[in-house]
């Protein structure tokens, strides 16, 4: 299958194909939804979407090697090593790296003409996580997560395609990058805080009377206090209102990406349901979408994107 993705989209060195191959191995380990999602893609598409995918991972597992015994300063020594990589290779179009998400992403990169400058904001944010482990307000996270999910949703579309001008599209795109991560903050709170971290504005949780240390005996007890499941209510209601406005921007898509992103956006969005079946217990469980719900919307989302190609092709 990868061989036929990676002929569709004309990579013919083989050391740059064995690159891909590996980003589409990391993708389908971590990114399970979005790897899901990312089947419903042209084939000629899918080799990008997972080489983004590949170094954003290989940027974040620095960040979060915290049991390899690397100081602080080693880990951001890497991950400036890192940029510094990318940011070489972009200029010098070379993709002969050892590191195969750094060969494939510069490809990418060069091939859809994706903006450097988001690479740059990606970095930093990715920068921020090694020494800012709290948001006191909205504008805070806000900040953090223009680099850590709306570039990413923004660095896809023009891999996506678009029928209109590009920029009529963006904030859209930006927005469902920001749902995806707020949903991940909500799933992976209890996960977060064993890492030192919250990604929730603390004034927010402050209204229901929520702090770190309600957080941590939520943590230790794997029980979630009345307050919390109040913030949480809370929380998950500015996500859905966050995937509202970034369903606005799909009919904005190239028709042979419409069902990729919609299948993610519906399956990513049920997390938040899920959340709310378990009675908020995200100290306890891990939210997620059962197998055979996944597969009956990728269905649904293989057949719209088997007829957007097929009357592309006729």
């Amino acid at each position: 299958m990868i061989s036929k993705e990676l002929d569709a989209a004309g990579v013919r060195n083989p050391e740059l194909r064995e690159a891909y191959r590996q980003c589409r191995v990391i993708n389908a380990q971590y990114g399970r939804t979005f790897f899901l999602a990312t089947r419903l893609l042209a084939p000629d598409q899918r080799p990008a979407v997972h080489a983004l995918y590949g170094f954003a991972r290989r940027a974040d597992d620095i960040l979060d090697d915290v049991d390899s015994g690397l100081s602080l300063a080693e880990r951001e020594a890497r991950l400036d090593a890192l940029a510094a990589e990318l940011f070489a290779a972009l200029t010098s179009g070379d993709t002969d790296h050892a590191d195969p998400t750094l060969a494939a992403v510069t490809h990418s990169a060069r091939t859809y003409d994706i903006a450097w400058d988001l690479f740059a904001d990606f970095i930093e944010s990715m920068r921020m996580d090694l020494t800012i482990t709290d948001y006191p307000d909205r504008a805070a996270l806000e900040r953090y997560m223009y680099g850590s999910a709306e570039v990413i949703g923004l660095q896809l579309l023009p891999v996506l395609g678009t029928v209109g001008p590009r920029s009529d599209a963006a904030p859209y795109a930006a927005g469902l990058g920001k749902a995806f991560q707020l949903t991940n903050f909500l799933r992976d709170v209890d996960e977060d805080l064993e890492r030192g971290r919250v990604y929730l504005p603390a004034d927010e949780l402050a209204v229901h009377g929520v702090d770190r240390d309600v957080l941590t005996w939520c943590h230790e007890h794997r029980s979630t206090d009345i307050k919390v499941r109040r913030a949480l209510t809370e929380q998950i209601a500015v996500t859905r209102r966050t995937y509202d406005y970034a369903r606005q921007g799909v009919p904005l898509l190239s028709p042979r990406s419409r069902a990729c992103v919609a299948t993610a956006l519906t399956l990513y969005s049920e997390i938040l349901d899920r959340i709310e079946e378990l009675d908020y217990a995200v100290f306890d469980k891990r939210a997620s979408v059962g197998n055979r719900r996944r597969l009956k919307v990728a269905a649904i989302g293989l057949s719209r994107a088997w007829w957007a190609r097929r009357r592309k092709d006729s």
